[in-house]
């Protein structure tokens, strides 16, 4: 009988709900600290994860959330890029 796997669950910074890792994006600050998105999962560096809306994104900017989980302040043209990355997706 196949084991079933556990479904890694994270919180998304914007709307504080728990969802499947492979529902939200992660927001990255690689070890060069550059801010991005990793559609991926599997980008090196430290993440933190939002739902893929951009109302999530502004929330999570707007509570200093994310950038308290990147432990890192985030430039204004980084958030400009954020959001086009988030609706061109």
């Amino acid at each position: 009988m196949p084991r079933k796997r556990k479904t890694p669950i994270r919180m998304c910074l914007g709307c504080r709900q728990s969802k499947a890792k492979r529902e939200l994006i992660r927001v990255v600050r690689t070890p060069q600290g550059e801010i991005e998105l990793d559609f991926t999962g599997k980008k090196a560096g430290r993440g933190a994860y939002i739902c893929p809306s951009a109302d999530c994104l502004r929330k999570a900017i707007r509570g200093k959330g994310l950038s308290r989980s990147l432990e890192s302040p985030i430039p204004e043209h980084i958030i400009a890029t954020l959001k086009e990355q988030l609706e061109n997706r």
